[in-house]
């Protein structure tokens, strides 16, 4: 009998990779030190960009890689933690992380179990689904990520990484790579604005945070913010009973055009990289000055609740605590009393906080150290984002100091100013998975290349065993007589 539904399409991916003589053998030569084995890679970070990540380095041969993640199996990435929107902004047919493979798209696995009437009628993907089909895409693949495991500190030991492990694998190891796959605070943290400094964390949350929305019921929230994390926790306290939701909105209008989603295309993702500094900044800079506007399914579900506010023109300037309540003090002089403050201001990209690298964060070579802009295009905000090698790997500040870092791959939000948008969002995770996984192979075979050349002289093994042909001698040389007569006779 046929198999039918999810079975089938395993099969046929089964298939699918024998006739791409998937997965091929680990040309990289093993290596240790002393008695301790050494790890080709090594990925920081389960979610969608690890597990590409690793898809994208097994295909290309390079196979002794550990992938940690410090969530609990099921929990990587942001899709079932702080992501609280309904379906996700990108359209459903987009290939995500399936690296070219049709039977590992979205589409493949949701039309084997639910049909094709089902697809057709779905308009965006529901995000509690989307982290399912991620939870099949690391079992089919046979992905063993190592869940509660955090890198704690990362330091040279020669030409080697040494890597510091917390958690259920606590240890340490040695990699000769190691990419960190962290998302979207993978190279900063939650920004916090200073307004909030000594405010009882009673009073307030960062969108990123757990947060008890069902501890907001009938009381009143303001959030700061009108981008999508912001609208996307307003709408839960809204539907957990909120008295009363305010937007806080600095901007004078609400932003309306994803300006990018105008010009995506295989050309400018792959263009970008190879784009002048000065035509690079120019180009992020104007998608953070224009913003990207939340996706209207996530304002509706906002605005259709008739006691939820958006206050244009209200930028934070003091927030006081007074007995149970918070007294917010805008840049126009009014005023505002709430019960609870959301803050849905983002993340920075900031590498000086990230304490895996110790001191050596401040050796890490950022734009702001490689470009000058012009006044009128200042960003303090861009001018904190790695300027990466074109490999994805960081950069020291000066040669000499801290060149390990060329070791490190930055295959996370911190990437976009240098490389675009290829390590964090859906539509372009696969061209930069195979991207990194194309530099990362050039830069191991180069490093062993004496190793490879000696493989290339030992190489013995005959593809002709001797009996498929016999020797003949030559037949006596004849030389060939030639008549000549004269012209008349």
């Amino acid at each position: 009998m046929e198999e039918t539904g999810l079975h089938a399409l395993e099969a046929r991916l089964r298939r699918e990779f024998e006739d791409l003589n998937y997965p091929p053998a680990n040309w990289v030569p093993e290596a240790t030190a002393g008695q301790e084995p050494v790890w080709d890679a090594v990925i920081v970070g389960g979610g969608m960009c690890g597990l590409v990540a690793w898809f994208a380095l097994n295909r290309a041969g390079i196979r002794r890689i550990r992938i940690l993640d410090r969530n609990p199996e099921g929990r990587e990435g942001p899709w079932v933690t702080y992501a609280r929107m309904e379906t996700l902004r990108s359209p459903k047919f987009l290939v995500g992380p399936a690296m070219g493979q049709p039977s590992l798209t979205f589409q493949a696995w949701y039309r084997a179990q639910c049909g094709q009437a089902a697809w057709e009628a779905m308009d965006k993907i529901p995000r509690p689904m989307w982290m399912d089909y991620l939870r099949w895409y690391r079992r089919v693949l046979g992905i063993e990520v190592e869940n509660e495991t955090a890198l704690e500190q990362v330091a040279p030991e020669g030409d080697l990484l040494r890597l510091t492990l917390a958690g259920r694998n606590a240890g340490r190891i040695l990699t000769r790579k190691l990419v960190m796959a962290t998302g979207r605070d993978g190279t900063g943290a939650p920004q916090i604005p200073a307004f909030v400094e000594g405010l009882d964390r009673r009073f307030w949350a960062h969108s990123a945070d757990p947060i008890d929305f069902a501890a907001l019921k009938g009381r009143r929230v303001a959030v700061v913010g009108v981008g999508a994390s912001a609208i996307d926790n307003a709408a839960e306290a809204l539907e957990a009973g909120a008295a009363e939701v305010r937007h806080l909105i600095r901007r004078r209008e609400m932003p309306t055009i994803n300006k990018f989603m105008g010009i995506g295309s295989y050309g400018f993702t792959a263009g970008y990289a190879a784009m002048r500094d000065d035509w690079r900044w120019r180009f992020m800079l104007y998608s953070i000055s224009t913003q990207t506007p939340p996706p209207r399914g996530s304002t509706l579900r906002v605005s259709r609740h008739s006691n939820a506010y958006f206050h244009f023109g209200k930028a934070v300037q003091t927030v006081e605590q007074q007995g149970e309540e918070t007294l917010i003090t805008f840049a126009d002089g009014t005023r505002l009393a709430t019960d609870f403050l959301i803050l849905g201001t983002g993340f920075t990209v900031d590498p000086l906080s990230r304490r895996e690298f110790g001191a050596a964060a401040a050796q890490i070579r950022l734009w702001r150290d490689a470009y000058q802009p012009p006044e009128e295009e200042q960003s303090r905000e861009l001018g904190l984002f790695p300027y990466l090698n074109p490999d994805f790997t960081f950069a020291p500040k000066e040669p000499g100091q801290a060149d390990w870092l060329s070791h490190v791959y930055c295959f996370n939000y911190g990437s976009t100013v240098s490389l675009g948008k290829t390590s964090g969002d859906i539509p372009a995770v696969s061209v930069g998975a195979e991207w990194l996984a194309r530099e990362m192979a050039a830069k191991l075979y180069n490093e062993d290349i004496a190793a490879h050349w000696q493989a290339l002289q030992d190489y013995a093994i005959p593809e002709l065993q001797g009996d498929e042909w016999r020797a003949s001698p030559l037949p006596p040389f004849a030389p060939r007589k030639t008549t000549i007569q004269a012209e008349g006779l």
